[in-house]
Formats: structure tokens, C-alpha cells, sequence
């Protein structure tokens, strides 16, 4: 691996610079949260942060997207597509992974041009995590306390100075003109190696099993009385998908002028968890009873995205956990359901439809 060292003396220079050619976004503090905004002055940038309410996500997937305009009698439709060439700095290697999750989800089959006009427009640099930013996070058990790839830059933080390794030519190509990053001499290379090192003592397994199981064990559990027992204290307001860096479900509406004349194609994201969300046709609704959305949330989680993406669709960021409302959080119900397939718990509930599950 081919590191680069800068000073931190030096990196409010480099932001500086940054700031004229991209718009520059990070974390900072905002009502005592952390939350991925624009970054106006290099001093509200907050590199060493707890889990962000919402994810960087956002930038990629907006919470509203304008998806294309169009005049009624036909004389105009066009996309509406203009991200702005950005930079997010300091994503955390959970929400790394995420991303790489919504790469594949968003260009497999049908290509979504949205998602990939935002993606070729955004750099991402990434910050490793040198201790657990959450109570709730179980990061190192699904495999996302670091990460190799799917990063433009990525750094650590040594002390004094920086180091960054690039992952592609465009975050390499942020350095361009800047005079105050140095190639990594062997001495600074023991001391990443190092720091790399040590930072596992303090990532303790959450998970009581592997998470290769998870997958099977959600299978098995399918008609588990939890899923119930999760339904009576879930209030179904979707604070758990909305924080999510995984989820990604929205809603297409048309929005029309008072006229008549012109409208506009608009995204917004949506909720699994919401009462009409599986909603069709004739009021049938597949997953009416709270019970049937918490399934569906958790499945989607450890087996169907898996089964679909080859990615467990859970990164461990704990962010749900503490957005929700009733306490439900994730680590317990995957321990909690281990622990009875381990009893072998066949207290089931008979009376679920499971012909008209659906994983989408």
C-alpha cells in the first residue's frame, strides 16, 4: 500500500483549497448531534465524531430528488440531473461499506441514472475508526470496522500528521498542487502498521455467533414468536429506516402546477415500516400487522439482500438502535434469535400468511 503523509498543520490548507474546486461536506456538531453538512469553515469540521444521525447517504440518495420535468401537452421532458462535483470527508468505514451496497443495488439490472450521476460526482474520503463511536455499534462483527476498498482517499490519523492512502486516480487527484504531502518514509509505515494494530482492543464482538450464519439463522427463524413480540412495541414510525445507510426504498410522486401545464417527477425516500407502504390495489396489504414489517425489516437485514447482492444489508452502525423509540435494537434481536434456535425454541406463530412475503 502506497501511503501519503501530511502534516496536520497543513490539512486547513488543503480543505481551504479543496473548498474552491468542490463542495466540500463533513461532519460536524449541530444541536449537540453530529450531521454530514457543508463545510463553510475548516474549524466546524469534525473528524473524530460519534455515529451521524443520518448517513452521508443522503448525497447520494436525497431525502427529495427531483427525477425529471415535463409540460402536460408533451412539448418537454427532460431529466433533471446537475449534482455538484463534492467531496465528503471523513465518512466512517461502515458507511464505506453501505456505499458499496447501494453500488451494486443501484446498477445491477436497471441502471438508476440518478444514483450514478451523484456517484461519479462525489470523491469520497474516509476516516478509520481508531475506537468504537457508539454503544450500539457492532461494526467489527459484520465486517465493517475497516475497509480495503470503495474508498477515493482514505486516512488515519497519527498524532502529528495524517496518513492517506489513495484507492482511485480521482482521489489521488486531490493532492494536485498541494506541496505539503509527503510519500510515507519506514518509520511512518511502522507507526500506521501500528496504530492499525492496536485499534482492534478496542472493537470488542457483539455478535454471538458468526455473521455468516445470519443468513440461516433469519431463515430458520422466519415464523419465530419474537417477530411478534417486536410487533406489540414497534410504533411504526420509521425513525430506523430513515437513519439507515442500507435503506434505500422510496416513493415516486407527480406534482403539477395549479394550471395544468408543467410538472415535475419527484423521489422521496419511504418507509417499510409505514402501514401503506405494502399497500396495493383492492386495500389488500401484505404486510399490515407490525409484526410482518419488523420480520421483513430484519430479513431484508441478513438474508434477502445477501441472497440478492452477495452483502449483508446491515453495516453495524447502531444508528437505528439509537433513533429508535421502542428500544428495538438490532444487536439483541439477532442474539435473541440465536439464542432460541441454540434452545431450540419451536414456539412458532401458525397463523402468518407466508405465501404472500415478498423480499422487495
Amino acid at each position: 500500500m502506497n501511503y501519503k503523509i501530511m502534516p496536520k498543520a497543513a490539512f486547513p490548507g488543503w480543505i481551504e483549497r479543496l473548498s474552491g474546486r468542490y463542495r466540500v461536506v463533513g461532519p460536524r456538531q449541530k444541536h449537540g448531534q453530529y450531521v454530514f453538512d457543508e463545510i463553510d469553515d475548516v474549524a466546524d469540521l469534525a473528524l473524530h465524531y460519534p455515529t451521524s444521525v443520518l448517513p452521508p447517504k443522503k448525497y447520494l440518495v436525497p431525502q427529495k430528488e427531483v427525477l425529471l420535468n415535463y409540460q402536460l401537452d408533451g412539448s418537454r421532458l427532460e431529466l433533471a440531473i446537475e449534482p455538484p462535483p463534492t467531496v465528503i470527508l471523513g465518512l466512517h468505514t461502515c458507511d464505506v461499506h453501505a456505499l458499496k451496497l447501494f453500488d451494486r443495488i443501484f446498477s445491477q439490472g436497471f441502471t438508476d441514472q440518478h444514483y450514478q450521476a451523484h456517484r461519479e460526482s462525489v470523491t469520497l474520503v474516509s476516516m478509520e475508526c481508531l475506537e468504537t463511536c457508539s454503544a450500539n455499534s457492532f461494526c467489527r462483527d459484520m465486517g465493517t470496522a475497516s475497509a480495503a476498498d470503495g474508498f477515493d482517499l482514505h486516512m488515519v490519523d497519527l498524532g502529528e500528521a495524517y496518513a492517506f492512502m489513495s484507492g482511485t486516480e480521482k482521489g489521488a487527484a486531490l493532492f494536485k498542487g498541494f506541496h505539503h504531502i509527503f510519500d510515507a518514509t519506514d518509520k511512518d509505515l511502522a507507526m500506521i502498521n501500528e496504530v492499525l494494530q492496536e485499534k482492534w482492543e478496542h472493537f470488542p464482538y457483539r455478535l454471538d455467533f458468526n455473521v455468516q450464519e445470519m443468513p440461516e439463522l433469519l431463515h430458520e427463524s422466519f415464523n419465530n414468536t419474537m417477530w411478534d413480540e417486536l410487533g406489540q412495541k414497534c410504533l411504526a414510525c420509521g425513525s430506523c429506516t430513515q437513519v439507515c445507510p442500507t435503506c434505500y426504498c422510496f416513493d415516486v410522486t407527480d406534482e403539477v402546477d395549479l394550471l395544468l401545464a408543467e410538472g415535475q417527477r419527484v423521489r422521496r425516500w419511504d418507509s417499510c415500516q409505514i402501514h401503506e407502504f405494502a399497500m396495493v390495489a383492492g386495500g389488500h396489504n401484505f404486510r399490515e400487522r407490525l409484526a410482518a414489517r419488523q420480520r421483513h425489516r430484519f430479513m431484508r437485514k441478513g438474508k434477502y439482500q445477501m441472497d440478492a447482492y452477495g452483502m449483508v444489508g446491515c453495516v453495524g452502525c447502531g444508528r437505528c438502535a439509537r433513533a429508535c423509540l421502542a428500544h428495538i435494537a438490532p444487536i439483541e434481536v439477532f442474539n435473541e434469535l440465536y439464542a432460541r434456535s441454540q434452545a431450540l425454541d419451536e414456539d412458532v406463530v401458525e397463523d402468518w400468511p407466508v405465501s404472500v412475503e415478498v423480499a422487495a
